[in-house]
């Protein structure tokens, strides 16, 4: 048999069915011997598992490097950004390797399935449809469509048990640790023939049911069920697990392969045909499809010959790793990387063997020597994936020169993506489709970028950040249930395919779909991938599921931001010869168009008025094309890209998540802001117009509407000249002012005393409420603080600034006479409000010009905090700036194009960013450089006692963090990083599981059972019951009107009952009741 230690796999491998022996586990315990029992004692644990503290004498200090310590120093600058890359990867190898008790455990577990296997009964000769002979408790793991077929079947013990695979190769990735094993069939179950209408595929099924009756048995075995390699239908296998306290430790596959030989290689060129179609339709072929020919069937040969050349992959690979154990290092990260990025899944995943066979090709081709380090490996293998198209240039390992042996273009024509092994008959690569290999260049493309970013910590991104598909791409699409795409294939008459897949519909169809939707997607489309079911397991009394019950195909859409905004679809003029083309491709939705410059042209108009509906163009696009050209009916697609958009949806607002709304407010403002830089009647000139609100930066969850109030629904205060709400009528609708900042020049006549600046400033803001009145016609009133403009519907309230006046405020004299400058609570609120917010505004509205999905994703992330009840945690500007740090440092992903993925990925930022050990740094507009960073994460280091639990650094606030400095609390952010995990694991299922439909907002429902007493309010004293998470089914008036009105005066501003209801309850004389009082927010 072929288990072996670690030790032993490296020398050489099994060749017969005799236990290889480990040479180092018996010098190990050799060398045991020679070591003194005191000396054994004292390089055991001490105190509680720490190692004592090596002594060194003067001479071994001061040791000069030798040879291999100086390469490794040489290696760690040329290559690590810093050592402790270099040291991560090493501590992330033992962390995934196998440990060496458990390896010995696996090993007894394989001697004994050897010992079992060998004397599994023998049957009788049968006819191969006469299956009467197994047990009723046994099914067949093969869907035996049709039934007839020829051959004769005898079950016989294997002639030789091998362990192949990674874990004779010491290549071993845990935690799923899974083992292969080939079973040499006698040659006397086989016959010449049995290549041809899957006979020996068949007698495969048979021989590990049988297997599977007898093993299920015996009670070594906790769990017995089959199972399918790698995802094909057409190989069943059958996997062992221990019982007992073990079943999790390890999980045996058993391979059924011919003798070496059996396969005539040439039989199984990519051009041959080994199923016949009489055979294979029967009588089930419509008429139309009876005359095709037998086409070759080049993925059904490889199945074959995947069998036949099983152990010789096996010598080369040990013979590659036999002394290198730099390769082995780079194989188990690539693994890793794969695996984070599952890319290794079920059919046609790029699996850790064609990884392990590159590898062996990038040796042979001298691109990776067997001295590189495990790191180098890893880089070079990325380098030379993202730069090589192998659906365009193959490679091959064969090096022989035979004329007979099929040449890279025979392998282009038959198969996607090409890459052909030492044999010269078989590509590895035969069921990796193309969108699965542009996946892996992309990915491979992004992770080289993160390598050579020193911002960005590549390990972490590299190979310890899942990405998951509902998490990577903008959108994505589920197409259940599958039996549809069984009709596609018949509709468009893929007998060939069908036939060569053995019926695999899905697999049969993938590529003309992906193709499809590639080319109608267009300039809107980055990276489309697939993703199947997982590979079932079953047991071994259960019929194997068909494909429909695998669930379904899922469909992943990387998006391309500014393609998203375009609703035509541009052709060819009428007259050129694409035009037909265009309009077969188009069906009816493709119509002549004149446009400006005076041409006729085939075009497409996609009907979508609002950003939200933009952003969910390519569901129309997909649901019209699969309908057009596969017949697949629209309830069929289940499309994901705007699930969460109710959320941040306004009231009364059905197509729109605001972003038109915010843009008013904008544009509204920025006609102010000329407006007050051309005041002619101001002492002193405007030097800057800054917005100060979240509306401004496109983050406010609710984007302030235009407003014109029924003044039948207040009382007037003659005395103030102001409006009061009427306790008879509904409280009025809520209007939040819009914060401006406008700074006035520097003079020689402001004064410098802190309280003469306030009531200077105060009567510049008389002033200016006068002076736009007089030039502009505006609604004012003015404050000693700020002065509030009714505009276009809209109140803003503009603060003059001076730009002087937080230095002034932190001035205070010694007794000596000395002026000195120290930072005071109202220097600090002054320069936060009048400066540093302004300018977060500033960089935040330009970002949002950059990545139109920003606003949602920050809209979103307010409202799932504010939901959970905990907006008083954190403050607004903290939540946008970890919103901005998702497309600032998307890595490892691409910068989100839809609010949906951009908020699971703040659920991830929250939950697993370490916060205690790590600032949050966003690099707005690119102001910091790599140095700065790292002066940043220095200066968080040596000062983080001193520092917030949560530290974001900005380039205008890089070391005190500003947004943090009060809250959260530890308390706070510990309940949120919990929320956040949760919240992402249930709405990450939701997302992915088209057959159950979840309630969306679950996760957005705060869990009122852990407050003591619950206060309900009368929602006619709600003014915004409306933006609750479930819509309530009683509405009110709230006093507006439809269009301007000539009043005077400005409407009511900032009133909200409940919350000034909370500030009573928070108030020293009702500290007890701030618990109770929180539950109030979200009712």
């Amino acid at each position: 048999m072929g288990p072996a230690s670690r030790g032993a796999s490296r020398r050489r491998v099994p060749r017969d069915s005799e236990v290889i022996e480990s040479a180092v586990e018996d010098m190990e315990s050799q060398e045991n011997k020679d070591i003194p029992s005191s000396k054994k004692r004292r390089t055991g644990a001490q105190d509680g598992g720490l190692l004592p503290p090596v002594e060194l004498s003067q001479a071994q200090l001061y040791k000069e490097p030798t040879n291999e310590e100086l390469s490794q120093m040489k290696e760690t600058e040329n290559l690590f950004h810093s050592n402790l890359l270099r040291m991560q990867m090493e501590e992330l190898l033992k962390e995934v390797r196998l440990k060496e008790k458990k390896q010995q455990r696996i090993d007894a577990f394989l001697h004994k399935i050897k010992q079992r296997l060998l004397t599994v009964p023998s049957t009788k000769v049968t006819e191969m449809t006469d299956q009467s002979w197994l047990p009723k408790d046994v099914r067949v793991p093969f869907i035996q469509k049709p039934y007839s077929v020829k051959g004769r079947f005898q079950f016989l013990p294997p002639t030789q048990v091998t362990v192949v695979g990674s874990y004779l190769l010491g290549t071993c990735v845990r935690p799923d640790v899974n083992i292969d094993v080939v079973l040499t069939m006698p040659k006397e179950i086989l016959q010449d023939k049995d290549g041809l209408n899957q006979r020996y595929l068949r007698k495969r099924a048979l021989y590990i049911a049988h297997l599977g009756h007898h093993l299920s048995r015996d009670p070594l075995f906790g769990s017995v069920r089959f199972s399918y390699t790698n995802g094909c239908h057409l190989k069943p296998l059958l996997l062992l697990r221990p019982a007992g306290k073990d079943e999790r430790l390890v999980t045996v596959r058993l391979h059924p392969c011919p003798p070496p030989g059996f396969f005539r290689l040439c039989r199984l060129l990519p051009s041959k045909n080994n199923v016949r179609t009489t055979w294979f339709w029967d009588k089930t072929i419509p008429e139309e499809g009876k005359g095709v020919l037998d086409t070759p069937t080049p993925h059904y040969n490889t199945l074959l010959l995947c069998d036949e050349v099983m152990e010789s992959h096996l010598h080369l690979l040990s013979a590659m790793l036999a002394s290198s154990p730099g390769l082995r290092d780079g194989i188990i990260l690539l693994k890793v990387w794969l695996r984070q990025r599952d890319l290794h899944k079920g059919v046609g995943g790029f699996s850790g063997f064609i990884v392990s066979m590159l590898v062996a090709f990038l040796v042979s081709s001298r691109k990776i020597s067997k001295s590189m380090s495990g790191y180098q490996v890893l880089r070079n293998a990325l380098q030379f994936l993202a730069a090589t198209d192998l659906t365009v240039n193959g490679i091959s390992l064969c090096r022989s020169l035979d004329p007979s042996l099929p040449a890279l273009a025979d392998f282009h024509q038959a198969f996607s993506v090409v890459f052909v092994d030492p044999s010269g008959y078989l590509n590895l690569c035969a069921d990796v489709t193309v969108p699965t290999y542009q996946q892996v260049q992309h990915e491979a493309q992004l992770s080289m970028a993160m390598l050579d970013d020193k911002t960005v910590d590549g390990f972490q991104m590299l190979l310890m950040t899942p990405k998951p598909m509902i998490r990577t791409f903008d959108h994505v699409l589920h197409i259940h249930p599958l039996n549809c795409l069984y009709a596609a294939c018949r509709r468009l008459k893929m007998w060939s395919e069908l036939l060569d897949h053995g019926g695999d519909y899905v697999a049969a169809i993938l590529p003309t779909l992906t193709t499809l939707l590639e080319r109608g997607l267009g300039s809107r489309l980055i990276l489309l991938t697939h993703s199947r079911a997982p590979v079932p397991e079953w047991e071994i009394n259960q019929n194997p599921p068909k494909h429909k019950d695998w669930g379904g195909l899922t469909l992943g859409l990387l998006l391309r931001p500014e393609g998203l905004v375009s609703v035509l679809e541009m052709g060819p003029e009428a007259d050129h010869p694409e035009a037909t083309d265009f309009r077969q491709f188009w069906g009816p939705r493709s119509e002549l168009r004149r446009f400006q410059d005076g041409s006729i042209r085939e075009a497409v108009l996609w009907k979508a008025e609002s950003m939200a509906e933009k952003r969910l163009l390519p569901h129309q696009v997909i649901t019209h094309l699969l309908k057009l050209h596969v017949g697949i009916p629209e309830s069929y697609v289940h499309y994901v890209g705007g699930s969460l958009d109710p959320l941040i949806r306004v009231p009364k607002e059905t197509h729109s998540t605001g972003e038109e709304a915010l843009a008013m407010v904008v544009r509204s403002y920025d006609h102010l802001s000329r407006q007050l830089w051309g005041l002619k009647g101001l002492p002193l000139t405007v030097t800057s117009v800054q917005g100060a609100h979240p509306a401004l930066r496109y983050t406010d969850v609710f984007s302030p509407v235009p407003v014109w109030f029924d003044h039948t629904f207040h009382d007037h205060l003659e005395k103030r000249d102001a409006l009061l709400p009427r306790s008879s009528k509904p409280c009025p609708a809520f209007v939040d002012p819009i914060n401006v900042v406008c700074h006035l020049e520097g003079s020689g006549q402001w004064p410098q005393d802190a309280d003469a600046i306030q009531r200077v400033r105060a009567a510049f803001q008389l002033r200016l409420a006068e002076v736009l009145s007089q030039e502009h016609g505006l609604q004012c009133s003015a404050k000693a603080s700020h002065t509030d403009v009714y505009k276009d519907g809209y109140v803003f309230r503009v603060r003059v600034a001076y730009h002087r006046e937080p230095q002034i405020l932190k001035e205070s004299c010694t007794p000596e006479g000395m002026i000195t400058l120290r930072d005071t609570p109202a220097s600090i609120l002054l320069d936060r409000d009048t400066r540093q917010l302004p300018q977060l505004t500033s960089a935040l509205h330009g970002l949002q010009q950059q990545h139109s999905a920003f606003s949602g994703v920050a809209r979103l992330a307010k409202r799932w905090v504010r939901a959970q009840l905990l907006s008083d945690g954190l403050t607004e500007e903290s939540l946008d700036l970890m919103a901005a740090s998702l497309f600032l440092q998307p890595a490892p992903f691409t910068p989100p194009s839809s609010p949906q993925v951009g908020f699971l990925r703040f659920l991830s930022l929250l939950s697993t960013f370490d916060w205690k050990n790590n600032p949050l740094i966003i690099n707005l507009n690119g102001e910091l450089t790599a140095e700065d960073q790292a002066e940043i994460h220095s200066h968080f280091l040596e000062s983080r006692i001193r520092l917030p639990v949560m530290v974001i650094a900005t380039p205008q606030d890089r070391n005190h963090s500003l947004w943090t400095k009060d809250k959260p609390s530890a308390q706070i952010l510990h309940h949120l990083v919990n929320l956040a995990a949760k919240a992402l694991s249930v709405l990450e299922n939701q997302l992915m599981t088209p057959s159950k439909s979840g309630d969306i907002r679950m996760v957005f429902r705060p869990a009122l059972d852990v407050y003591d007493v619950l206060i309900r309010l009368n929602p006619r004293h709600i003014p915004r019951h409306r933006e609750a998470v479930d819509l309530p089914a009683a509405s009110f008036s709230r006093g507006l009107l439809q269009s301007a009105d000539s009043s005077p005066r400005l409407p009511v501003l900032c009133y909200d009952p409940p919350s000034l209801y909370l500030d009573q309850l928070r108030s020293p004389q009702s500290s007890l009741c701030v618990q109770m009082a929180l539950s109030i927010t979200s009712l």
